[in-house]
C-alpha cells in the first residue's frame, strides 16, 4: 500500500498530459459472468428480453427528460432522439448523447439479464467518446459497472456486447464518460434473459472476476496503451501495448470453475485488441528460450470448451523461463486446485513486472519477437482465500488467508513455490498497483502485511 499514493499522482498527471476530452474511467468493481455461468450458458435456453430500438418516442432537446419508448420510460440527461442525416441509426431515429449524458431506463427487467447488446457510433464527424453500461439491482438506489468501458470511434454502427449474469429485477444506464462536446449515437439496445436452470451467476459480490478491484485503474481507452483494461469474459485484465503481455490478470477461481474440458492448446493472436496494435502470434515465441506461460491457467478453465480456449489467447501469455512456468508456477497453480476441491473459492490476480528474464538459451533476455514483447524479470501471484459462500467481498476480514508470491523469471528457479513467499505490499510497492482496492483499507492493512505459512 505504500506506493498508492505515488501511483495515483503520476496517474492524475498522465491525464493533465493528454488531451483535454479525455477523463478518467470511475474504479468499479465489474460484474463479469463466472465459469459456472458459463457453463450453463452453453446448454440452456437464454431468450431475448426486448430489444428497444429508439423508434417511438420525440425529444429533440438535450435537458434533462423523459421519454416514453416501446419498452417503457426512460430519462434521457443531456441526450435527446435524434433524426437527423448525422445521427447513425438503425432505421429512423437513435439516441444522441453529448459531454456526459446518461440513457436510463426508468423501469425494470424483471427476467434478470445473462448479456446486454448495444449498437454505438459516433455522431456525423465527431471525434471519439468513451461510454460505459451500469446495471442497478434495487430499482436506481445504487448502480454498479458491467464489463469494460467502450471507446466510440467509427462512424458506423459497431455493437458492444456486456456480460451481465445477473439475476432478479435490474434497470440498466449508459453513461458517457469523455469525449466532451463530442456526440455519440445509440441504438438497438438489446436484453437477454438470465439462464436460471440451474442457478448460481456472477454479482458485483460474489464469483466477480475483478472483485478485489482493478489494480492499476486500467481503462479500455486507447489514450493510455500501457494500461488497457480488456474484459476477457473469463478473466479480466490489463495489458501492455508496448510490452506485449499482461500488467496483471484477474480470475475467480471456484469448483464450478472445473471441469472435464480437454486442454486446447488452441494458442492464437487477439484479433479484439484495437485496430493498428501489434497481435502477439502463437509463433511469437518460437526459439526464444521462454514458455508461452499462462497468467490464467488452462486448467483452472475446464468447465466448457469456450472458458479453456479463452486462456489460450496470447493477451493471457507472458514470456516464462521453462523451469518457473513447468514447475514452480505450476505447483503453485495445482496447489490452488487443491484448495478448491476442498471446499475454498479463491480470488486470483497475477502479473510481471521489470525487464530481463533467464530461460533456456542461457543469459539475460530483455525483448522477444523482435521486441514487440517484453521478458519480466518477476513474476507474482496474490490469491484470496474463502470457505465456499456468498457476498464474498464482505467475508474478507482480517483473518482471511492471502497468499502472495514473487518469483524471479530465470531457469534455475527453485520448484518449492513456497521459497518465494511475500507479502501483498511487497508487490504492491515494487508494481506500483493497489491490488485488493475494493477491500477496506483497514483490512487491507492488516491482511496485505502478513506473510502466509505456505501448504
Amino acid at each position: 500500500m505504500r506506493l498508492k499514493k505515488l501511483y495515483l499522482a503520476m496517474l492524475a498527471a498522465m491525464i493533465l498530459a493528454s488531451c483535454s476530452k479525455d477523463a478518467l474511467i470511475d474504479r468499479q468493481p465489474v460484474a463479469t459472468k463466472p465459469s459456472a455461468t458459463d457453463a450453463k450458458l452453453q446448454t440452456n435456453t437464454i431468450t431475448q428480453t426486448f430489444a428497444e430500438t429508439f423508434e417511438s418516442g420525440t425529444k429533440t432537446a438535450y435537458a434533462v427528460g423523459n421519454v416514453t419508448l416501446s419498452s417503457g420510460t426512460w430519462t434521457l440527461d443531456d441526450a435527446l432522439i435524434g433524426n437527423s442525416t448525422s445521427d447513425v441509426k438503425n432505421g429512423s431515429q437513435s439516441v444522441r448523447i453529448r459531454n456526459t449524458g446518461k440513457l436510463s431506463m426508468g423501469f425494470n427487467v424483471t427476467t434478470g439479464a445473462s448479456t446486454v447488446t448495444i449498437k454505438h457510433a459516433v455522431f456525423g464527424s465527431d471525434g471519439s467518446s468513451a461510454w460505459q453500461l451500469w446495471v442497478s439491482s434495487n430499482s436506481g438506489s445504487t448502480y454498479t459497472q458491467v464489463g469494460s468501458t467502450i471507446t466510440t470511434s467509427s462512424s458506423t454502427l459497431s455493437t458492444a456486447t456486456f456480460t451481465v449474469n445477473l439475476a432478479g429485477t435490474l434497470r440498466f444506464e449508459v453513461r458517457k464518460t469523455s469525449g466532451g462536446t463530442n456526440r455519440i449515437n445509440i441504438d438497438d439496445f438489446t436484453v437477454n434473459s438470465y439462464d436460471n436452470g440451474t442457478g448460481g451467476g456472477g454479482t458485483a459480490t460474489d464469483n466477480s472476476n475483478l472483485l478485489l478491484g482493478n489494480p492499476s485503474g486500467a481503462t479500455n481507452s486507447i489514450v493510455f496503451p500501457a494500461n488497457y483494461l480488456m474484459d476477457q469474459t473469463y478473466f479480466v485484465e490489463s495489458y501492455n501495448r508496448d510490452q506485449g503481455k499482461p500488467n496483471w490478470v484477474s480470475w475467480y477461481l471456484g469448483s464450478s470453475s472445473l471441469g472435464s474440458t480437454a486442454r486446447q492448446d488452441d494458442f492464437r493472436a487477439d484479433t479484439s485488441l484495437p485496430s493498428g496494435w501489434y497481435e502477439v502470434g502463437a509463433t511469437s515465441y518460437s526459439g526464444s528460450g521462454f514458455d508461452r506461460g499462462h497468467n490464467c491457467p488452462s486448467a483452472d478453465r475446464t468447465s466448457t470448451v469456450a472458458a479453456n480456449q479463452a486462456t489460450f489467447l496470447m493477451t493471457n501469455m507472458m514470456p516464462q523461463a521453462p523451469n518457473n512456468n513447468q514447475q514452480t508456477w505450476a505447483n503453485l497453480e495445482n496447489y490452488e486446485r487443491t484448495l478448491v476441491s476442498a471446499g475454498d473459492e479463491l480470488y486470483v490476480v497475477a502479473g510481471s513486472y521489470g525487464v530481463g528474464g533467464t530461460g533456456s538459451n542461457g543469459g539475460t533476455t530483455n525483448t522477444i519477437d523482435n521486441g514487440h514483447i517484453t521478458v519480466p524479470a518477476r513474476t507474482w501471484k496474490v490469491i484470496v482465500v474463502l470457505t465456499n459462500g456468498n457476498n464474498d467481498l464482505s467475508r474478507i476480514t482480517n483473518s482471511t488467508r492471502v497468499i502472495a508470491v514473487d518469483m524471479p523469471n530465470i531457469n534455475s528457479i527453485n520448484t518449492n513455490w513456497t521459497t518465494y513467499i511475500t507479502t501483498v505490499d511487497a508487490i504492491e510497492s515494487a508494481t506500483g498497483y493497489d491490488i485488493m482496492s475494493n477491500v477496506s483499507s483497514s483490512i487491507q492493512s492488516v491482511i496485505e502485511a502478513r506473510r502466509d505459512a505456505g501448504n
